[in-house]
């Protein structure tokens, strides 16, 4: 019973000295009848079996805390209610001294819940009306909003969907009270990922948005026109292959639902009973001001490009007036919450396209290798297959002590097999799959990759072996091949063709030398080989590699670069919001620090020198870049509506929801620069085990030849790596055709933040691509083609790295 009484007891101010459970062993106490006087001062008058508590009974503390109901064996068991001098109220089910069950708790605040319980804490369905007359009504656990639910504000605004952790996280709709409609993707009570902005007057915004604010490509369909069904859209915007935008939060869902995931939410201290006392806080999500709560995307500021070519400011609303010619559709880019690009389309002509592209996309489809065969439920298997397998893998291998490899891990020997009946066997859990068998290659070479760059096993297992699975996604090449991303976005599984598989497996002694020597190496980090034989012997190969765009920021453009020139190009017809751009595709030179060049090319030189010693050819630099929004225009950012900034009061009583980028007073955090070096500090940055953990933070010569981070404006300090996070100035060079277009880009220069690998590394220059370079150098430029011998493809790849994407500083 102390448990119980101690639990509650801050919230309803007693105090927290209280008796032990209750029991006739005290020294001093005097029986009467059915009652039973303690020399505390507490009193029980009710039903006893033998000496103790058993029945119906009434119990009251020296304080004036009561209780009244079931009793069982000296335990509350059964119906129940807490009365206490503070004006809190239980009624409800009670277990063994906890609150557990169904039961109805009214605070001093008089804020009620409704609902079930577990073990003291809000678990299961239920309802809470806070003192503001907030109203959340869905799934609770451990004490906080997390499920499908809905949220109601006092001044009318509505959330319906998921929540995790106590914060809107996932896919969900949010209804203010002005008519504006947001459903879409959440990441932490931000709005994040894919989503549709409806405006109350039946304009339409169909894009991206990153920590609340529009951040991508989009589509303005103004009031009055009309609008296209949500499958277009995707296709428009580049969702119609169905993974996920930028590799991002939001999980592949019905096109139907515009790709809008599960939601989370975080844990709010307010909401839980713990051992120790319901929490004097009220937990509920509110508003500063009813001002502000007010405000949604119809009250944002935005620069629109007018018909004479100049811009103007205007508000949302404005945009979403009916305009004379409604067949005019506006696509548009924005960079964190800055307007940069506009181009004013037919809505005929953006049907065609779409449409165009949906035909292309089928074609490439049939075309793949791996996708065709392993589509829908057999996917779904092999997925499944695949997670089975590395659980059982990585639990076999990393209890064996740990020690150097040897030359026998490497061999043909150095392998794991077993046999994975749907039924289970003495070794194997039932699984909901078909039959398999397993084959794990070198695993104690992997498992000391994996240590040696600070992977944890048990992370590692629960990135891609956990409850949320992995998500596939087609592949941007020719190789058909599929690709799984873990729910983290840490690791990338690729199928191999078998002889991509023999070539890792050659060179893997040299691999391994060559990380374990270079911890700031570039080239890909591999950490699992592994194959699945399927009914019928079919065999899958896979590899389980880093993720290099493994960033809380969003990757604005990708490229894939080798140097060469032929076929290095993509047609604009199929560039998509995700599309990998290619050689003759980029527009942009980056500037960099001089120490920060002088140690990226010395890598670059350090991989392509082992690359050259083992034959390998095709490979290239992956490219990501995140774009910061230009200086100039940091005070014409949006103004962000009323989305869930939840911080704590200076009593850290109450929590309340803030205009995301505001202070408590009002001012706007948007920051005048993209963003700025600082000086390196351990203690500042995160140290995540994930795929960028191991690396040495870089020095640069502006701080004096220090090792630095980066402060970026509303994502925080980031840790300056070779490839990772590495700051960097993006110089645009628009062309003649760029000019005289209809798209108009604003800006030259850009604050961007760079991720880059080497990657593809597992092709060999054999007979077959001797033939092909033979071939192909009678009608091309031997220079243009990607098959040439790797000391030529080693010195063209570094010579087009460092005069045309990276240059000197003049």
């Amino acid at each position: 019973m102390t448990r119980l009484k101690n639990l509650l007891d801050e919230d309803s101010g007693t105090s927290a000295e209280q008796l032990s459970p209750v029991s006739c062993t005290n020294v001093e106490n005097v029986e009467r009848l059915n009652e039973k006087a303690f020399s505390n001062r507490d009193f029980y008058v009710g039903d006893f079996k033998e000496i103790l508590p058993h029945g119906k009974g009434k119990y009251t503390w020296s304080d004036g805390t009561v209780y009244e109901g079931d009793w069982e064996a000296g335990k509350m068991t059964g119906k129940g209610l807490f009365l206490w001098p503070s004006g809190a109220m239980y009624k409800g089910d009670i277990s063994g001294g906890y609150l557990h069950g169904t039961g109805a708790f009214t605070a001093p605040d008089g804020s009620i819940y409704e609902g079930q319980w577990r073990m003291n804490i809000r678990h299961g369905f239920g309802r809470k009306k806070y003192s503001n007359s907030d109203v959340y009504e869905g799934e609770w656990k451990e004490g906080v909003h997390e499920g499908n639910g809905r949220y109601f504000w006092n001044n009318g605004n509505k959330y319906t969907g998921n929540w995790k952790r106590g914060k809107m996280h996932g896919r969900g709709a949010m209804e203010w009270v002005n008519g504006d409609q947001y459903n879409g993707c959440w990441l932490n009570g931000f709005r994040q990922g894919s989503g549709i902005y409806q405006y109350a007057d039946g304009g339409y915004y169909f894009g991206t948005w990153t920590r609340g604010l529009k951040d991508g490509k989009g589509l303005f369909y103004p009031a009055g026109s009309k609008r296209p069904s949500l499958k277009k859209f995707c296709v428009s915007l580049g969702y119609d292959n169905g993974h996920k935008s930028a590799l991002s939060q939001c999980p592949s869902l019905n096109l139907e639902e515009c790709m809008v995931k599960k939601p989370s939410v975080k844990r709010s201290l307010s909401e839980r009973i713990s051992v120790s006392g319901v929490l004097r806080s009220s937990g509920r999500i509110s508003h500063k001001t009813a001002e502000n709560s007010r405000l949604s995307d119809s009250g944002r500021e935005f620069i629109r490009h007018n018909s004479s070519g100049t811009f103007s400011l205007d508000s949302d609303a404005g945009q979403s007036e009916v305009q004379e010619n409604t067949a005019v559709v506006y696509e548009r880019e924005y960079m964190q919450g800055v307007m940069i690009k506009e181009r004013i389309r037919n809505y005929g002509e953006l049907s065609q396209k779409a449409e165009k592209r949906t035909k292309s996309h089928a074609k490439e489809t049939k075309k793949s290798l791996c996708v065709g065969v392993f589509e829908g439920k057999n996917s779904y298997h092999l997925m499944l297959n695949l997670q089975l397998g590395i659980r059982y893998t990585v639990g076999k291998i990393t209890p064996v002590p740990k020690r150097e490899v040897r030359t026998a891990d490497f061999g043909d020997r150095a392998r794991i097999t077993m046999f994975f009946p749907s039924k289970g066997s003495q070794f194997t859990p039932p699984h909901k799959s078909i039959d398999f068998y397993w084959k794990d290659y070198c695993p104690m070479v992997f498992r000391n990759l994996r240590e040696m760059f600070k992977l944890d096993a048990a992370e590692y297992m629960m990135s891609i072996c956990g409850d949320d699975g992995l998500t596939d996604f087609s592949s941007p090449g020719k190789s058909g091949s599929i690709f799984y991303l873990s729910h983290d976005d840490k690791f990338v599984i690729k199928t191999l063709k078998r002889s991509e598989l023999k070539v890792l497996h050659k060179m893997l002694p040299k691999y391994y030398n060559h990380v374990k020597e270079y911890e700031n190496t570039l080239i890909t980090k591999f950490f699992g080989l592994h194959r699945i034989t399927l009914p019928g012997r079919r065999k899958v190969r896979f590899v389980v590699m880093g993720n290099m765009f493994c960033t809380e920021l969003r990757i604005h453009r990708r490229y894939d670069l080798k140097g060469s020139t032929h076929g290095r190009c993509t047609d604009k017809d199929k560039i998509r919001e995700n599309t990998t751009l290619k050689d003759r595709d980029l527009s942009y030179e980056f500037h960099m620090d001089k120490s920060l060049r002088k140690f990226l090319f010395h890598q670059i030189a350090v991989d392509c020198t082992f690359l050259k010693s083992q034959q390998i050819i095709d490979y290239s630099l992956l490219l990501g870049l995140h774009f910061r929004a230009p200086e100039q225009l940091s005070g014409l950012l949006e103004a962000p509506n009323m989305m869930p900034n939840i911080e704590s009061s200076p009593a850290g009583e109450a929590y309340v929801l803030l205009p995301l980028g505001l202070t408590t007073e009002g001012e706007l955090l948007f920051p005048s620069k993209g963003f700025r070096l600082v000086a390196h500090e351990p203690s500042s940055v995160s140290t995540e085990p994930g795929p960028h953990i191991r690396g040495r933070a870089l020095r640069a010569f502006s701080l004096g030849d220090k090792e630095v981070d980066v402060l970026v404006p509303g994502t925080g300090r980031l840790r300056v790596q070779l490839g990772v996070n590495m700051p960097a100035q993006a110089n645009h060079k628009l062309s003649r055709v760029e000019a005289d277009s209809a798209e108009v880009e604003l800006f030259e220069v850009y604050d961007v933040v760079l991720y880059m690998g080497i990657i593809d590394i597992l092709q060999e220059y054999n007979a077959k691509k001797k033939a092909e370079h033979a071939c192909k150098s009678v009608k091309l430029d031997p220079m243009s083609i990607s098959a040439v011998e790797p000391e030529l493809y080693a010195k063209r790849f570094i010579n087009f790295l460092s005069q045309k994407v990276f240059p000197e500083e003049p």
